[in-house]
């Protein structure tokens, strides 16, 4: 019998201090950066994927939001050409 994948939950907060759920789809490297390809848990929008920048702190994942817009603009991009 073949396993399920393990769905790994990410837990982060938001703006107001809230906690949001994600699902951790993938991790691109992208400029010698990694990022975070996260679903919403709780979302209506079945397509509807965020991108976080990743920091490792010896070994330990810190999310970032990407608050340049030319390196967010860069980085969605890539993502688009590896749907292609």
């Amino acid at each position: 019998m073949m396993k399920e994948p393990e769905i790994e939950i990410i837990e982060t907060l938001d703006e107001n201090g809230n906690i949001v759920k994600f699902e951790l789809y993938d991790i691109i490297e992208y400029n010698d950066k990694e990022y975070a390809l996260l679903i919403p848990v709780d979302s209506e929008d079945e397509e509807e994927v965020i991108v976080m920048g990743l920091i490792d702190n010896d070994g330990e994942y810190e999310f970032r939001t990407i608050d340049d817009e030319q390196e967010f603009q860069e980085v969605s991009e890539f993502i688009e050409s590896l749907e292609d």
